[in-house]
Order: C-alpha cells, then sequence, then structure tokens
C-alpha cells in the first residue's frame, strides 16, 4: 500500500522550465514544483509570488507536484 502525500504551502520563486517552478516551503528549502498534465492548464496562471499547495512523497523531499493554487484568503 503506498504512503499518503504530504500536502504541504510553498511560494513559487522563479520560473524552472517549462511546467515547472522553484518554490519556497515555509521551512526555507527552496524545491522543483512541476504541474501534472491534468493540470496543465493552470500554467498561465503561476507567477513568481504565487502561492501553491504541493504534494510530496515521503522518499524524496526535492521536488513536488503542485496540487492546487491557494487562495488568497
Amino acid at each position: 500500500m503506498p504512503e499518503a502525500p504530504i500536502e504541504t504551502p510553498a511560494i513559487v520563486r522563479e520560473t524552472h522550465g517549462r511546467n515547472t517552478w522553484r518554490a519556497e516551503l515555509p521551512n526555507g528549502k527552496v524545491i522543483i514544483a512541476h504541474l501534472p498534465r491534468r493540470a496543465a492548464h493552470l500554467a498561465d496562471r503561476i507567477a513568481p509570488g504565487t502561492r501553491l499547495i504541493l504534494e510530496m512523497t515521503p522518499y524524496d523531499f526535492e521536488k513536488g507536484r503542485i496540487a492546487r493554487i491557494a487562495s488568497h484568503a
């Protein structure tokens, strides 16, 4: 049984490539955040300063999948 992903907030710091960004976690660590294909339509809405919710596996803390764009509330 695979372990559930870890969800964490992050802030986009810079564009890294096509559908990938450098994002900073609350602890100050900068990782690579990427969009899954099913969410590729969100790429135009992500710019430096955008707040995201990332999903990470407990096995690799160097990258995360963008789960959604966080609300500004």
